[in-house]
């Protein structure tokens, strides 16, 4: 049966986040917390989903297909979805099969998974590799890793009208730009879409140079008809995705006990140790006010990376470099 469109358009609350080191600075860090929107289908990932789901249901779709690995947050949010709302999920996971939190709950949504080994995961960027899976599921829509593609970019220009509508309850007229993780870049060019070059998006790299997040903005933002301009990447990575080290896990802990807000490793904690960087080395004017998006994936924290820091060698850069500015 053709998925129906579920009536559901979720609001984050913009609230002001306290910090030591942003008060010693005279910057005003208000969050967009995304990670309050709702229990499971929480974060950025519905609003890179929700036109996919239009996409889908437009070509008389049952559901969608798409990647991800034994924690992504992306096919978690997914099957979420897929329960509510009734509509079929599929997902292909990277490497050999895993018992985690994250599977369990695919698993328990409904979501019917495939493992593709690592090299059968790799080829997802070939241009034959959903083929075989159209074949296998002709009524489900393939849907990018992470929600991706101009479609998904789409879904988070919104974002900006939603926090904008919130500014003078914070008592500000108005900001001097946005920070946020970037694993894809596909939120963040969302943002630079939704401002059209009104204030700048500084997009905090979780993932090495090498993942090609410069180039996927890039591409969204030509795929759209906009100006190659309005934010800057800044390296965030801290050695490799996934990775945590005690610095940054002490950071974690040190910033929730202070401010009540949680965060994870991956995204979230990586972005705002990463503007705490940039703020002490004056990067940043005093009297900023910057907008910070809280981008959930708080169900990943299961994984236990924060409790395994030993284990991990992540280098440190006393100050990431800036990879793109535009």
């Amino acid at each position: 049966m053709p998925l129906t469109l579920p009536d559901w358009t979720p609001k984050a609350p913009l609230e002001p986040l306290h910090l030591g080191w942003l008060a010693a600075a005279g910057i005003e860090l208000a969050v967009l917390r995304l990670d309050l929107i709702d229990p499971l289908i929480s974060g950025n990932k519905w609003f890179k989903l929700a036109p996919h789901l239009r996409d889908a249901a437009a070509a008389g779709g049952e559901g969608l297909i798409s990647l991800g690995g034994a924690h992504s947050n992306h096919l978690h949010a997914l099957a979420a979805a897929g329960r509510r709302f009734a509509f079929a999920t599929v997902g292909l996971l990277r490497g050999a099969e895993q018992d985690t939190p994250t599977v369990r709950d695919l698993r328990a949504f409904g979501m019917h998974l495939h493992w593709l080994g690592y090299g059968g995961y790799r080829a997802r960027h070939r241009t034959d590799f959903w083929d075989p899976w159209r074949v296998r599921y002709p009524s489900l829509h393939p849907l990018p890793e992470g929600g991706g593609g101009l479609s998904g970019a789409l879904g988070c220009v919104g974002l900006v009208e939603q926090a904008r509508a919130q500014l003078a309850r914070l008592g500000w007229e108005d900001y001097h730009g946005w920070w946020l993780a970037a694993g894809t870049g596909t939120t963040l060019a969302g943002l630079v879409l939704g401002e059209a070059g009104a204030h700048p998006v500084y997009g905090a790299m979780a993932v090495p140079a090498d993942h090609g997040v410069a180039q996927q903005v890039a591409s969204l933002l030509r795929e759209a008809g906009a100006a190659d301009a309005g934010y800057r990447l800044l390296e965030a990575s801290r050695g490799g995705f996934a990775r945590v080290d005690e610095q940054l896990a002490g950071f974690i802990r040190r910033s929730e006990a202070e401010s009540g807000m949680p965060l994870e490793p991956l995204y979230t904690g990586k972005a705002l140790m990463a503007l705490r960087q940039y703020v002490e080395s004056g990067y940043l004017a005093r009297g900023s006010r910057l907008l910070f998006v809280h981008s959930g994936g708080l169900q990943g924290r299961r994984a236990g990376l924060l409790e395994r820091v030993g284990a991990q060698d992540a280098p440190r850069a006393e100050l990431p470099g800036v990879i793109i500015e535009s």
